[in-house]
């Protein structure tokens, strides 16, 4: 028998806050300008759901390292500004939060830096204030484990009784590989077809996920 499920363990952009379409469109518009014309879906493929060291090792191998730097700054400066414009939580969001009756943490790809911003400006971050992790606190990002399993360590839970919320491939790959449930949230960019897999179960409701979580 499965163990119950002590820790629900958050991705932050998609999941959390409504961003991924948006960092869908910039990355469109910067590969326009630094010569790497992208589609929709090779950027969900290729940089959705990944480290900030995973995404600068592709553009280097494409574009050299000067123009990664570069692409990686205007990057951060343009999120940030599109952020400032005003951004939401993801649909549902809230009303799944106020349901929730087991422990809950973030474990993000992105930096810390980013998701004080990010979930600062919804509202979130003091929801989850001591209790949010980032890639670059371990070796290896998403699709490795390591990131759920150093969150799940140090909120003192058993792995096989944590339970992960994911919008990406890479982050629904890691979950299975820390041998943690996966939750796949097809709400976003990414397909549905990316999230399935073992061990996963598909949604596009956030409303709908206290209610899976109590299944599971």
């Amino acid at each position: 028998m499965m163990k119950p499920i002590e820790l629900v363990i958050f991705d932050c952009d998609g999941v959390l806050v409504d961003t991924e379409h948006l960092a869908v469109r910039l990355q469109i518009a910067l590969g326009a300008e630094l010569g790497w014309p992208l589609t929709a879906d090779e950027v969900v493929e290729r940089f959705i759901g990944r480290s900030k060291v995973s995404i600068i090792d592709q553009i280097t191998e494409r574009l050299g390292a000067e123009t990664a730097g570069l692409w990686w700054s205007r990057l951060i400066q343009r999120h940030r500004e599109a952020v400032d414009l005003g951004i939401d939580p993801v649909d549902g969001l809230p009303e799944a939060l106020a349901m929730l009756t087991v422990p809950t943490c973030v474990a993000s790809s992105g930096s810390h830096e980013k998701m004080r911003h990010t979930l600062g400006r919804t509202g979130l971050y003091d929801v989850f204030a001591g209790r949010i992790f980032s890639a670059s606190e371990v070796r290896r990002g998403k699709p490795a484990p390591d990131l759920f399993l150093h969150a799940a360590r140090r909120m003192g839970v058993d792995p096989a009784a944590c339970a992960v919320v994911e919008d990406s491939g890479p982050g629904v790959a890691a979950a299975r590989a820390a041998g943690m449930r996966a939750f796949g949230y097809a709400g976003g960019p990414t397909p549905a077809e990316r999230l399935e897999g073992a061990g996963t179960v598909v949604f596009d409701d956030m409303r709908k996920l206290p209610g899976l979580l109590a299944a599971r």
